[in-house]
């Protein structure tokens, strides 16, 4: 799975676990809804370590935490696979 997508899925997972819109997340983590919502609707592909922080903020977990997902076991770098791609 390519970074971003794993990204996004950790979002929508703790979303979930949280029982929280991504507005309400990004109010608690003092960011702007558009920040989340790019993410999730895939227009930003790399969010910033700022961005994922505010995150956590918002749903009360650390940095650590965040990337403490079986999601995060098998990723791959967009351009690792692009570079791929053009061989």
């Amino acid at each position: 799975m390519l970074l971003p997508e794993a990204i996004k899925l950790r979002i929508i997972e703790l979303l979930d676990k949280n029982n929280m819109s991504a507005y309400k997340l990004s109010y608690k983590g003092g960011f702007s809804p558009s920040n989340i919502s790019d993410v999730l609707r895939g227009k930003v592909t790399e969010p910033t370590v700022t961005t994922i922080l505010h995150i956590c903020e918002g749903s009360n977990i650390s940095l650590k935490d965040f990337f403490d997902s079986k999601l995060f076991d098998e990723v791959e770098a967009v351009e690792k696979t692009r570079r791929s791609h053009k061989i």
